[in-house]
C-alpha cells in the first residue's frame, strides 16, 4: 500500500520518520507515524560442539548489556544472506560453508518498516573480526540447549535472538523450513 501522502520528519544515517497518510482496507483514513528502516540479517551460528555463537554487547537504548545473534543491517542492495555473512566474519569472528534460511520476521510492524531475515549457519571455520569503533562486544560460545531455554524462557530479551534460536531449534529438529539460502 502506498500513502496518498508522505511528509518527511528526519532522514538520518541509519532511518527516516515520515507521516503518512493512507486509505485502510477497511476505508478509514489513517494518519501513520512510520520509521523506515534498511532491514537486517541475523546468523544463529553453531558450531562442531553444539555452541551457539551469542554475543555480548552493550546497547546505549538499552541502558545496558544484552544477549545478541551476530547481525546488522542491510546495506543498499544487498542481499540478506550477504549481510548475514559479513555480519559473522566482522562480528563472530568465522564464516560458515553451509547456510539455511530461517525465514524473516517484522520487529515492529505498528510502526517500523524493518524486516529481520534469519540463517542458520554452520560448518563453521575461524576468520578475522572486524569490530566497528561504536560496537562494545564479546563474543560467546553458549551450548545450543542452553541457549533455546534463555530463549524460551524470556532470559534473552532481543527478539531477533529469541525468534533465531527457537526458528533454529525448530528447523534442527522437524527441518520445516526446506529452502537453503542462496549463495
Amino acid at each position: 500500500m502506498k500513502p496518498e501522502k508522505q511528509t518527511v520528519h528526519f532522514r538520518g544515517r541509519i532511518i527516516t520518520v515520515t507521516t503518512d497518510e493512507v486509505v485502510l482496507p477497511n476505508g478509514h483514513r489513517a494518519e501513520l507515524e512510520v520509521v523506515h528502516h534498511p532491514g537486517g540479517a541475523a546468523a544463529v551460528a553453531i558450531d562442531a560442539q553444539e555452541r551457539v555463537c551469542l554475543l555480548r554487547q552493550y546497547r546505549y537504548v538499552a541502558e545496558g548489556w544484552l544477549w545478541e545473534l551476530p547481525a546488522g543491517k542491510l546495506e543498499p542492495n544487498e542481499p540478506p544472506l550477504i549481510t548475514a555473512q559479513r555480519e559473522l566474519v566482522e562480528e563472530a569472528g568465522v564464516s560458515a560453508r553451509r547456510w539455511d534460511s530461517l525465514d524473516s520476521y517484522l520487529s515492529s510492524p505498528g510502526i517500523f518498516t524493518e524486516v529481520l531475515h534469519l540463517f542458520l549457519a554452520t560448518g563453521l571455520e575461524p576468520a578475522a573480526t572486524a569490530h566497528e569503533h561504536a560496537e562494545v562486544i564479546e563474543i560467546h560460545w553458549v551450548p545450543f540447549a542452553e541457549a533455546y531455554e534463555w530463549a524460551v524462557s524470556g532470559k534473552l530479551r532481543d527478539g531477533k535472538t529469541a525468534m533465531g534460536l527457537v526458528r533454529a531449534h525448530h528447523f534442527r529438529t522437524s527441518q520445516s523450513f526446506p529452502h537453503p539460502a542462496d549463495p
